[in-house]
């Protein structure tokens, strides 16, 4: 199958009020291009570095998307052009990207990452450090950053009710910070939740955003 075939393939099972965000992250221009040809606009990648090299060397239209862990030294480099930012997992980062977007003169959407998996290697906020950062009042000093949702990710499992079970989590911890710190903020609408091999349980878990990459490029090749 070629990549504007599975493009489609995904495309017919996600609802129109759910975001596709195709991972670009390793694959070429060429492979993105298809994608964009085929109408697709929004990408995500790991990497700043992948990510600025991308976005000066292919269409201006697109919507880049930061999707993974992100040091606080390599956010100057996308500050001037992303899009959303999903994986804001401490409010030391949160104080550079505010940084850097005021430099751009630019007000950058951003998720709260939330550690929802039961492995350590995920990165995130838990619900009550959180919450205490936002009872503090800190993020109020923070002008151009616009929080807009949350982000997790589920263990990597075949435990398919795990699964389910932690997107459940993300959604109820969502609902929780929107009743009480954004209830007047109509922006902070945003799941992001669900990749290839989950997507499909995401969705029905109430994700409004999806971060597919290998059901659609095929497998990463690492190098």
């Amino acid at each position: 199958m070629s990549i504007v075939e599975n493009l489609r393939l995904v495309q017919n099972e996600i609802p129109s009020h759910v975001k596709l965000i195709a991972v670009s992250k390793t694959k070429p221009n060429e492979a993105i291009m298809e994608c964009y040809e085929a109408g697709q606009r929004v990408f995500g990648e790991n990497k700043p570095q992948e990510l600025t090299q991308k976005w000066n060397d292919l269409p201006k239209d697109i919507e880049w998307h930061m999707i993974g862990h992100l040091q606080t030294n390599k956010v100057k480099y996308i500050a001037p052009f992303v899009s959303l930012i999903h994986s804001v997992d401490s409010p030391k980062l949160l104080a550079v990207i505010d940084k850097e977007a005021a430099k751009n003169n630019r007000v950058i959407d951003c998720l709260f990452q939330m550690h929802i998996a039961q492995e350590e290697t995920k990165f995130g906020f838990d619900y009550a450090e959180l919450a205490e950062f936002l009872d503090s009042g800190a993020i109020d000093e923070f002008k151009n950053v616009c929080m807009v949702g949350v982000m997790g990710m589920a263990t990597f499992t075949d435990d398919v009710e795990q699964v389910r079970g932690e997107f459940h989590d993300l959604k109820e911890i969502f609902i929780k910070i929107k009743q009480k710190y954004y209830a007047s903020e109509p922006s902070f609408k945003e799941v992001s939740m669900g990749m290839s091999d989950d997507f499909r349980i995401a969705i029905e878990e109430g994700s409004t955003m999806v971060r597919v990459g290998s059901a659609i490029f095929g497998e990463r090749v690492y190098l």
